[in-house]
């Protein structure tokens, strides 16, 4: 059942995956998933960029390199993990948005559509015993200067993507009752 998946999907971190590569079928599976999301108009704004083998080194390096660059006291526990992260991933999306060149419909939708489409993969991951991290690093405003975006395209974030061996650990959450009003 669909909602086993949402109440199950958690955020499995790159430090938690084991070496199992992903398949590119699984990735293709994952991506007609997000390709499935809803979207006002029909302008299907996402856009990924899939990382594996060295390209996710590659990744890593320009990601640290970047954060050196720009952050005036660059810390070096954050090098670190911006360097090893797309390496311990089986793969890596960059999660992208084309915004519509009309401009119908307002951005925020556009953010969401893409949203929408991630949940997507995310719970796709779940399903298949992938686990998965979105991460959206200030360096995201930096990507333009690593891969050819067109015009109105823009990085939110990156997903980190594998499998692992241990236990996710249950999320409590607090009563939807305190979040409803009832009219």
């Amino acid at each position: 059942m669909i909602f086993d998946n949402i109440k199950n999907r958690r955020s499995v971190f790159p430090a938690q995956y084991n070496d199992k590569p992903i398949a590119k079928e699984a990735i293709e599976i994952l991506l007609e998933a997000a390709n499935c999301a809803p979207t006002h108009k029909k302008t299907e704004p996402w856009r990924f960029k899939v990382f594996q083998g060295k390209s996710k080194e590659k990744l890593g390096l320009f990601l640290s390199e970047k954060y050196k660059e720009v952050e005036e006291r660059p810390k070096q526990v954050k090098i670190k993990k911006l360097l090893e992260n797309p390496v311990k991933s089986a793969a890596v999306i960059a999660i992208c948005m084309q915004r519509d060149p009309n401009e119908c419909v307002p951005e925020w939708e556009e953010i969401a559509a893409v949203a929408m489409a991630v949940q997507n993969m995310w719970l796709c991951c779940t399903e298949m015993g992938i686990g998965c991290y979105w991460s959206s690093p200030g360096l995201i405003s930096h990507m333009d200067e690593y891969f050819d975006m067109a015009e109105g395209e823009k990085c939110l974030g990156f997903l980190y993507m594998g499998y692992y061996d241990a236990e996710v650990q249950e999320v409590t959450r607090g009563a939807i009752g305190d979040k409803v009003v009832w009219m």
